[in-house]
């Protein structure tokens, strides 16, 4: 039996404002992904790729079309189903969005904490294992301004796959980062996500990672574009 799409969109239209200051962003978005699959998404600043991927994470309410997420619709959901989606989604940001005053750690473990049965010493001790696989073993400690920039994603990334989610989100993760720290950071994201059997949709801008996903999607003017949607990257 075949597995059904971790993503499914058909025909998702997104608009910003009302009256004569609305604004249509999102054209007729179609896209699914599937489980294990890696995407990824370029495109020009502001065609509409970041608004897609918060849709897509249920941060912001779809409007109208239809956007599955784990064959749960997000078109017209409470904000209760949208919290309950975002507990099996990991999110990585180009500014990583790390807490200052936390160390490492502390900021992995808050990930833990949409979740229920999971006791303050586990969160604890899975947050040093994460940390340890993204080769900060020697940093659990330390707090974000005594971290590099490459070191900041890491935990980033950490902190988005602790709790072992289905899908991860990943908004230009290595724009700050210059080529050597953003391959590793993307190939080790990669690793994990596979190690753990999840999708990842990757927005980006960076095109010397354009072997690392199963294929690449364009946005451009608020629209998808067929011709590379379909088509699968080769090693």
């Amino acid at each position: 039996m075949a597995q059904l799409p971790v993503v499914h969109i058909q025909n998702l239209n997104h608009h910003f404002g009302q009256g004569q200051l609305r604004k249509q962003v999102l054209f007729e978005i179609t896209l699914d992904i599937q489980p294990g699959e890696i995407v990824m998404m370029n495109g020009p600043s502001g065609s509409g790729k970041t608004t897609l991927l918060t849709l897509m994470g249920g941060l912001r309410s779809p409007q109208s079309g239809s956007l599955k997420v784990f064959d749960r619709e997000l078109v017209g959901a409470n904000p209760k189903r949208l919290v309950k989606i975002r507990r099996d989604i990991g999110y990585i940001f180009q500014a990583h969005n790390l807490l200052r005053f936390l160390t490492a750690r502390q900021n992995v473990q808050m990930s833990l904490e949409l979740h229920r049965g999971i006791s303050s010493a586990q969160a604890r001790a899975r947050a040093a294992e994460i940390l340890t696989a993204v080769g900060l073993e020697d940093h659990i400690d330390y707090y974000p301004e005594n971290l590099s920039g490459g070191q900041k994603q890491r935990v980033a990334i950490a902190r988005a796959l602790v709790s072992h989610p289905k899908l991860v989100l990943a908004d230009e993760p290595t724009a700050a980062l210059d080529s050597k720290s953003g391959r590793a950071v993307v190939e080790l994201m990669q690793r994990l996500a596979r190690e753990q059997g999840c999708s990842i949709l990757l927005v980006t801008h960076d095109n010397r990672i354009l072997d690392v996903p199963d294929r690449v999607v364009r946005m451009e003017d608020g629209r998808l574009s067929p011709c590379t949607q379909a088509t699968p990257m080769t090693a």
